[in-house]
């Protein structure tokens, strides 16, 4: 097997295959960088990123027929081309009614690029696009018909400029995509597009992860936050850590077809922290927590649902206040489902432009979370960025500037200390 230095694929055992290291990394250590095999960006972020390499810049240049398209220059428009052409006309054909998902849009990329690219691209080291897993099998009736959904929008979108292979395949792929696909965030954690790294996709998950990925512009890279002696399996973590044992494993079941049993899943040792209930004189009953409990899931189910259809803001708020103070008479305030609606309400209020009432949510948040989480987490570093940004725009310059320190502190393992982002922040932390 073609060999990425220090890294072997192996067998991993009750996991299938995975990835190991056949030499030490220390804690911060980047062990490989894989470019995007195919990428796309989310159109709520068109006009702020470079449809192709993913730069964030005041002016782009806007592609002349469509005119939804950006690029930093004609070196990156050219670049694109082979890609952006899938969507180019259609967009000005369909107009407002042109809505494939990004899944499709992703899945025609793929498409388009395996009908160029013969032999295996830089993002194939390890394993190639087609060995990834897709679980075809395992796939329950509703998300069958999500797929089928998505295959009607393809050929509806797509048929023109792309030949589409037949069902079965497009089924596989798709099954492949909702397994294996990586969401590109930027600093905060915001969503940014989708991405394919077949190389990345080998990497087994573990709720105490050793390794952590994160995106410099759109290749994808893998850095230790544990020190690795040879023959340690490379792990990451595929879902939000915050969660007890139970969601975390309801969340791994229900997307990617397996349980974890990491050591923390049979420990179980923060799930009671995750769990807190509020201290009173005569303890709660249990059936009160366990009903509380209920509420929780099924309000953090409900929220969800709600904030893909209704963009009224204060009415998202009140329902999180109003879930927050159900459940603030039973549940202490690190408790994770407390935490949960405190960020979802902090998000609001900074869309709102509340920077006061986003300030008091991110410091109820913080100090949990840096608990909760394991030491080298994203979820801390994006919550000190936006707590510090916040500051910031409050000319709040001594608590801001502490904020920044603590985020780098983690994104210097997890992003490198030369990424583009700390560069910035250091930029940042001077002129103030």
């Amino acid at each position: 097997l073609p060999d990425i230095g220090g890294l072997e694929r192996f067998d991993s055992p009750g996991k299938g295959r995975g990835l190991r290291v056949t030499r030490p990394f220390k804690v911060g250590e980047l062990l490989f960088s894989s470019p995007a095999y195919a990428c796309v960006l989310s159109v709520k972020e068109r006009g702020c990123y470079c449809e192709f390499c993913f730069t964030r810049k005041e002016s782009l240049a806007r592609c002349g027929k469509c005119k939804k398209a950006f690029y930093c220059n004609a070196k990156c428009q050219k670049g694109d081309w082979s890609f952006h052409k899938l969507e180019c006309s259609a967009m000005t054909a369909f107009r407002e009614n042109w809505c494939p998902s990004e899944i499709s849009r992703l899945v025609a990329r793929i498409l388009a690029k395996k009908k160029t690219q013969k032999e295996r691209s830089g993002s194939e080291k390890i394993l190639t696009i087609g060995e990834m897993q897709s679980h075809v099998e395992d796939v329950d009736n509703e998300r069958r018909e999500m797929n089928e959904a998505e295959i009607a929008a393809l050929h509806r979108f797509y048929s023109k400029h792309l030949e589409l292979p037949d069902h079965k395949d497009l089924l596989t792929l798709f099954s492949q995509v909702a397994c294996n696909g990586f969401t590109i965030e930027d600093d905060e954690l915001s969503h940014l597009g989708t991405a394919i790294y077949p190389d990345v996709a080998l990497i087994n998950h573990s709720c105490l992860p050793s390794v952590i990925v994160t995106y410099n512009g759109t290749s994808a890279e893998v850095r230790a936050v544990q020190d690795m002696k040879p023959g340690d399996e490379v792990l990451i973590s595929y879902i939000d850590l915050l969660y007890p044992t139970d969601d975390r494993n309801n969340r791994l079941r229900e997307t990617y077809y397996f349980t974890c049993d990491c050591k923390e899943c049979k420990s179980k040792s923060k799930d009671n922290a995750k769990l807190k209930v509020r201290k009173q004189s005569d303890p709660i009953e249990q059936d009160v927590i366990s009903n509380m409990m209920r509420y929780a899931r099924k309000t953090v189910r409900e929220f969800r649902a709600l904030k893909g259809i209704k963009n009224i803001l204060h009415e998202l708020l009140e329902m999180c206040e109003q879930s927050l103070e159900e459940m603030g008479a039973v549940f202490d305030d690190s408790n994770v489902y407390m935490l949960h609606m405190m960020y979802q309400a902090m998000g609001i209020c900074i869309h709102m432009q509340d920077a006061d009432s986003a300030i008091r949510y991110g410091e109820k948040i913080l100090k949990p979370y840096s608990q909760l989480y394991p030491p080298y987490s994203l979820n801390v570093s994006s919550m000190y960025l936006k707590l510090g940004r916040l500051y910031m725009g409050l000319e709040r310059y001594s608590m801001g500037i502490s904020a920044f320190k603590k985020a780098m502190t983690i994104m210097e393992v997890a992003h490198g200390k030369d990424h583009l982002y700390l560069t910035e922040l250091r930029k940042d932390m001077v002129q103030k």
